[in-house]
């Protein structure tokens, strides 16, 4: 701050210990002696509060608005329950995300999937590095600009303003913070993927390294299984080369014919490879990967289903168990040896489309259901054992807090009690299942009334459509919408 010379009649008297200034004038006697500050207090009712700039906070304020500065609303919002006033936006409140980043590709994708890695598990360290697969929808008429991403995000730094953030990590303190980038390799297709989904086989030995495959169920019909385990050696090897037939499929499934798909999962317990596809023809088929590396469709369908299948997932135990949902309603449980190929077990789990599964890996008769008409529920599949009790049963819990479609949902990798939610109202949500509170005490939650208090976090992310847990980032959550990707963590989890 420059300094100011003062004037010679302002330069304070040098005074002796014991004595106090005394005006060139003094007080004349009968004159009362004048306060400068008494006009700010004139009584114990009217004291008025100066604000950051000596001002009272009304008043400026009341300056701010007229002269054009932002009026931020800090009250909680709530989609489905609350509504934006014309001109205003939404932000998030940054003190409550331990990281938060946005990424945009070229063109939006309405799947992706999250690649592990070799950098180690359970890392919290910054900042971090993610890899993922996704598939684009162009633009119509630019069908052929579709693409598989295969993804390299970097730079995920910590947020700074995030709350409650303690560490006693000395590493913690040599963290810079850095712009997040987006490093692509890219396939290119003729068609919008709908859902695609990554599996990994374990290392064969110490220098033949684990293969990383990927399962793209496109617009067309067809399901492009490709190798994209050179693509993610590209990122992290100077000088690689990818090769010509690098962006060539293993396999072209085209048993599904012209009926396009959205349901698609690998089993966790066939290293090789084993994949499920569903179309909205109602058809499921099992493709296996042979010894050789090749791939062999079983072309008789499961069919049982009275309406598309929307979702498929193989059990987390069970080698031969698989389960599926469907627009009509039903959850289905199915043995894949089973030479009739039909269900097993049949659940109406929704009056609407049942959209979307989760099967909990840390507890396995844990099933999640989300549906059309924005609902959620959990089922005890122990109430499962015949087609009567499973008739019968009912869901463990069932939330109704979304007011539109549920497009993805996905149990933590390792807490059987917290699951995340997407919906068609853009928003994502976090829950804690193991939350009971009773009926007086959950009434209101943040101020809003009928807030199940098992929700933890609502996330705003524009046209929302899928989110996965990072398997080795405690907490860390990756979603995609019409706006490109999001990677974050918040402090609740």
């Amino acid at each position: 701050m420059a300094k100011r010379t003062a004037e010679d009649d302002d330069q304070p008297q040098a005074l002796k210990a014991g004595e106090r200034p005394v005006g060139n004038g003094g007080v004349a006697e009968g004159d009362e002696f004048e306060d400068e500050f008494e006009d700010e207090y004139e009584s114990e009712d009217e004291v008025l509060e100066a604000g950051v700039d000596g001002r009272p906070d009304a008043e400026r304020e009341a300056d701010e608005r007229a002269s054009g500065a932002m009026d931020v609303d800090r009250e909680t919002f709530i989609p489905g329950r609350h509504k934006l006033d014309a001109g205003q936006t939404l932000a998030p409140d940054l003190s409550t995300y331990e990281m938060l980043h946005t990424l945009e590709p070229t063109w939006p994708c309405l799947s992706f999937d999250i690649v592990k890695d070799n950098l180690g598990d359970n890392r919290k360290s910054y900042p971090a590095t993610v890899y993922a697969v996704a598939g684009t929808q162009a633009a119509q008429g630019r069908e052929r600009e579709n693409q598989i991403l295969v993804m390299k995000l970097s730079g995920l730094s910590r947020n700074d303003q995030a709350a409650n953030i303690e560490s006693d990590d000395e590493e913690d303190d040599d963290e810079v913070t850095t712009d997040p980038i987006l490093e692509t390799k890219t396939i290119p297709l003729g068609s919008t993927t709908n859902r695609i989904r990554a599996h990994q086989s374990p290392q064969a030995s110490a220098s033949a390294p684990g293969t990383t495959l990927t399962a793209a169920m496109q617009e067309s019909g067809e399901v492009l299984i490709h190798d994209v385990t050179p693509h993610l050696s590209a990122f992290d090897t100077p000088g690689f080369q990818l090769s010509p037939n690098a962006s060539k499929p293993l396999c072209t499934i085209r048993v599904h014919k012209r009926t396009e798909g959205y349901a698609l999962d690998w089993s966790p317990l066939a290293p090789a490879g084993k994949l499920l596809t569903g179309d909205t023809a109602g058809q499921i088929f099992a493709t296996t990967r042979t010894e050789g590396g090749g791939f062999v469709t079983d072309t008789s369908a499961y069919t049982s289903h009275a309406g598309s299948v929307e979702e498929l997932q193989w059990s987390p135990t069970e080698r031969n168990v698989f389960a599926s949902a469907s627009s009509d309603g039903t959850v289905k449980v199915w043995d894949a040896r089973s030479k009739s190929r039909k269900h097993a077990i049949s659940v109406k789990v929704s009056d609407s489309d049942a959209n979307v599964l989760s099967w909990s890996h840390q507890t396995p008769h844990l099933l999640a259901s989300g549906h059309e008409d924005g609902t959620w529920s959990v089922w005890d599949l122990r109430q499962w054992k015949t087609p009567d009790t499973a008739a019968a049963s009912k869901p463990v819990a069932n939330f109704s807090f979304h007011k539109e479609q549920i497009t993805s949902l996905e149990w933590h990798p390792t807490d059987d009690s917290i699951v995340s939610v997407c919906a068609g109202d853009n928003t994502l949500t976090l829950w804690d299942l193991a939350v009971e509170l009773d009926d007086e005490e959950s009434r209101y939650t943040a101020d809003v009334k009928d807030v199940p208090p098992q929700l933890l976090f609502v996330h705003y992310m524009d046209q929302l459509k899928e989110c996965h847990w990072h398997p080795q980032i405690p907490g860390a959550v990756m979603a995609t919408g019409g706006s490109g990707f999001g990677v974050f963590k918040t402090i609740s989890v």
